[in-house]
């Protein structure tokens, strides 16, 4: 596609050099970092005897006196804001400075402009998750000394992907609100209102709905329109093979040692979630394209 290199190579140095991502990146870094390894160095070794799996998948996954202080709670309330924050005015800023109009005058195809800022959205949220990732795993190796395994390492690799989704879902709907609307703070209020709906209200609305009903099988269901439970239920079977309960949305390691599933077990059972987050993410990015693609572009 013409020009999409260019566009994606602009964007990408524009995301990595704003300030509000460097921000973001080094609260990311510093409390994702310190928070796993303080509270890994504190409870790692509860529960582990010679027969105990996986131990380096609890660098990710144990927790301390309260669900707050795991790591997939942590990447499940910071990747959605950065997603938003890399999209919620990927057009509409370029639309009132006048850019767009000046974009759309170049040689390039005009969908290269939304393709190019989404492809970059969504490797900055990689290159971060997979930079993430891997230091707190370099500094829980050396840490704990236990080496991972050949099936922990690719049970990470498959966090790094759906980590990645999840992303690119939040980055998805904070484009799409940039297209549907103008001004760059209504698009970023829509986005933060959706964000505090699923994180707040949805398990709020299940709750009171199983306890009307007194069936506690509501609450989970109505959470399957949450894709923050979504998540939280895939990266709970990867990461946590020894309890794959998937209607139990919980983000944390729970100390039950039942026989663990293997790889490919683990991903059958987090592949609806995984499967429907992507297709989340194709529908907001369809319909942001589009609308972007239908509108008029006046010239300034």
């Amino acid at each position: 596609m013409k020009g999409l290199m260019a566009v994606f190579r602009k964007e990408l140095a524009d995301n990595f050099n704003s300030m509000r991502f460097i921000i973001l990146a080094l609260i990311m870094f510093g409390g994702g970092v310190l928070l796993t390894i303080f509270v890994a160095a504190q409870n790692i070794r509860a529960g582990v005897t010679e027969t105990t799996q996986y131990i380096f998948l609890r660098l990710f996954t144990v927790m301390g006196d309260s669900q707050l202080l795991s790591f997939p709670f942590f990447m499940s309330f910071f990747i959605p804001i950065l997603g938003i924050v890399l999209g919620f005015d990927a057009i509409n800023s370029e639309r009132t400075s006048g850019n767009l109009s000046r974009l759309s005058s170049q040689p390039i195809y005009r969908d290269t402009v939304i393709n190019g800022k989404f492809l970059a959205g969504l490797m900055t949220i990689a290159i971060l998750v997979i930079s993430l990732v891997g230091l707190i795993s370099g500094i829980g190796l050396r840490m704990i000394g236990v080496p991972p395994g050949a099936e922990e390492i690719l049970r990470l690799f498959t966090f790094i992907f759906i980590t990645v989704v999840y992303g690119a879902f939040w980055l998805a709907l904070a484009i799409l609100f940039s297209v549907l609307f103008g001004r760059v703070a209504t698009s970023a209020l829509a986005s933060i209102g959706v964000w505090i709906f699923v994180l707040i209200f949805v398990p709020l609305i299940g709750s009171i709905a199983a306890s009307i009903t007194n069936n506690d099988q509501i609450a989970s269901y109505v959470s399957l329109i949450s894709p923050i439970a979504l998540y939280g239920q895939s990266i709970q079977a990867i990461l946590i093979p020894s309890h794959p309960v998937m209607f139990v949305v919980s983000l944390y390691y729970t100390g039950l040692e039942p026989n663990p599933l293997p790889l490919n077990q683990s991903l059958l059972i987090a592949w609806p979630q995984i499967i429907t987050l992507i297709g989340l993410t194709a529908l907001c990015f369809a319909g942001s394209y589009i609308k972007f693609m239908r509108e008029e572009i006046r010239a300034t």
